[in-house]
């Protein structure tokens, strides 16, 4: 099976491919990503030299590109992670977003239809997209399958569409199709514009740790590991035409995790109790903040027999120690050298 697995340089991308490619040795990986900020082939050093697996680097956006590339390998099925996916950066500049998760997904699925036609068997086009989609919650209730789109962001309107496409390519020309939606991911390798890996290089180096409004937003946090196990479960025994949301369980307010994590800071780095909680300075809110997220994950539970495999303080006691093992990765990432990696490896 040739399976083509878009943004697979990105944090959950590489979570995704190193599983796939070490678990399936008689599928190949095709690992397409641009390499942008947030992609780094570093990040998966231990498969490149797998007779599976193959990295080729292209943007999404390019129609003409994807199209040569479907009929070049003649992708059996594509997991589709590629996105913008910062929220901050969406209000920044909402075209990049309309262009790489709306355009791109468009390509996407209209090279695969092409390629395929009406000849879809044993194929698959699986789309990746988040519970931002749904809206915000109050204090009471969860997200559901059957929950009503209502984003908030110029990311989450971005990524809504993709999945309205996605969805209308199956009912309109048969088209194999799976959707999940996840809720906020966590753990190695994750790029440090995201809330904890922020915060864990801010206390490493005695920066503020700016926490918006209140702090009360709540959200439901997923351990990358747990959600790529996910992910294969639903690639391989989730339903043609079905969406699976997959959550941690883990509901917590911004500033009661911000805590946790300043108290295991602290101990891993051998400081005095609330040292880093005074690095915690709360700023201007975002623009549409959505109050609270949270995943009713009981249908990939009931159906294929998904579910976390660590409680979040696990799960950041595990992120917190990579990060702290891995300060060269870190320096590269937010210094920009992390991008050489490609030049020196490919070139």
């Amino acid at each position: 099976m040739k399976v083509l697995i878009t943004g697979g340089a990105g944090f959950i991308g590489s979570h995704v491919v190193r599983l796939f490619a070490n678990k399936y040795p008689d599928y190949h990986i095709y690992n397409l990503d641009l390499l942008t900020y947030a992609g780094n082939l570093e990040n998966l050093k231990d498969v490149e030299n797998l007779p599976n697996y193959t990295f080729i680097k292209g943007d999404i956006v390019d129609q003409y590109f994807i199209d040569g590339l479907f009929e070049t390998y003649k992708f059996d099925s594509v997991i589709h992670l590629a996105a913008e996916s910062h929220v901050d950066r969406s209000i920044a500049d909402p075209l990049a977003f309309v262009k790489t998760n709306v355009i791109g997904t468009m390509n996407l699925l209209n090279a695969f239809k092409t390629l395929w036609k009406d000849n879809f068997k044993s194929k698959l086009f699986y789309h990746i997209s988040t519970d931002e989609v749904y809206g915000s919650l109050g204090q009471e209730g969860f997200f559901t399958e059957k929950t009503s789109y209502d984003p908030n962001s110029p990311y989450s309107a971005s990524k809504a569409s993709s999945d309205h496409f996605v969805r209308a390519y199956g009912e309109t020309y048969g088209m194999p199709y799976i959707i999940s939606n996840c809720s906020n991911n966590y753990g190695e390798n994750q790029f440090p514009e995201k809330l904890i890996p922020l915060f864990i290089n801010n206390i490493i180096h005695n920066k503020p740790l700016p926490v918006y409004g209140d702090g009360n937003y709540t959200r439901d946090w997923l351990y990358v590991k747990d959600h790529a196990i996910a992910i294969d479960l639903v690639f391989h025994k989730g339903k043609n035409h079905e969406t699976y949301n997959i959550g941690g369980f883990n509901e917590w307010k911004n500033i009661d995790l911000v805590k946790l994590l300043c108290q295991q800071m602290d101990e891993k780095l051998n400081r005095e109790k609330g040292t880093s909680e005074k690095l915690i300075t709360y700023v201007k809110d975002r623009p549409g903040h959505d109050l609270r997220y949270a995943i009713d994950a009981t249908k990939i539970n009931k159906e294929l027999g998904w579910k976390p495999s660590v409680t979040f303080e696990e799960g950041l006691d595990i992120t917190i120690d990579w990060y702290l093992s891995n300060e060269d990765w870190l320096q590269s990432i937010t210094n920009g050298d992390y991008q050489n990696y490609y030049q020196k490896q490919y070139h």
